[in-house]
């Protein structure tokens, strides 16, 4: 890695505008202007300024890559009259915007999977059976529907939690969900690899038979680092394979970044706009 082009992965912004500029301007940060800044999904939502995080993270140009996370998505079905916002949802000031059309179009050019470094960067997960190489193709394929002229009538088929795991075969919209809910909202998985959406419960106190996808013997992505937030319950956790960088902005958490070549850790503490007791 060049000298003075520091690579910062930073958390779920979830629209925690405050916290981004305290973040982004600590001078671990802004001293270095080559710094590069990679963000985990769910870059709006949930938080009380969605429309001014999402204006922020565009400004920094080139410097920023970001990927989507399940609030992004949210968002863009939002935008294609897929899904109506719900009372917690704090995306109208993004809809509502004089440039709405342009920030949607922004946000549905991002990716769903980066690697760079040996290090995957993902909003929620990588199934045990996918190499690098098969989530970024996979990852791809959602990014190409959602760059194309259909991607309204697409996103119609995103909602659901079935199938549970992957099969070669699926296309259609069982293809797209299984990529979208493991990239985007897995947590836990039966030894197997199942996808299992129903339980939020503290690390270790997960039902017997379920365990974090990272934990699945034979995971095919254990030979890099995978870079992940959506976990807030999870927090901070660094090892060799796994970084989860979601240390509960919107709940009263933190914000984090972690510098990716040394891992040095700058946390802005956030105050509390969610209920960390609502469903995330």
């Amino acid at each position: 890695m060049k000298a003075g082009g520091s690579i910062w992965m930073i958390g779920d912004v979830q629209g925690c505008c405050a916290p981004l500029e305290q973040l982004l301007s600590h001078p671990d940060l802004s001293d270095d202007p080559n710094a590069r800044f990679w963000f985990a999904g769910d870059l709006v939502n949930r938080g009380p300024e969605s429309l001014a995080s999402l204006r922020r993270i565009i400004a920094l140009g080139d410097r920023a890559t970001s990927i989507l996370g399940n609030h992004d998505l949210h968002l863009l079905a939002a935008a294609a009259d897929v899904r109506k916002p719900s009372k917690s949802d704090t995306i109208d000031d993004i809809l509502n915007a004089p440039d709405a059309d342009d920030l949607i179009n922004w946000l549905r050019h991002l990716p769903l999977a980066h690697f760079e470094h040996d290090h995957l960067m993902v909003h929620a997960g990588v199934l045990p059976k996918w190499s690098v190489t098969k989530t970024l193709s996979l990852a791809n394929e959602v990014q190409e529907m959602l760059r194309g002229p259909n991607w309204k009538k697409a996103l119609q088929k995103m909602y659901g939690n079935e199938p549970t795991q992957w099969k070669n075969g699926y296309k259609g919209g069982k293809r797209l969900r299984v990529i979208i809910n493991a990239l985007t909202r897995m947590r836990l998985c039966t030894p197997q690899g199942q996808m299992e959406f129903n339980t939020k419960v503290a690390p270790g106190a997960w039902p017997p038979g379920l365990v974090p996808w990272f934990d699945v013997k034979g995971r095919q992505t254990q030979d890099v680092t995978v870079v992940f937030g959506h976990w807030s319950t999870l927090g901070l956790l660094i090892r060799p394979d796994v970084i989860c960088l979601d240390t509960g902005c919107v709940w009263g958490g933190e914000l984090t970044a972690m510098r990716l070549q040394d891992q040095k850790l700058v946390q802005i503490k956030c105050a509390q706009f969610q209920d960390p007791l609502a469903d995330k």
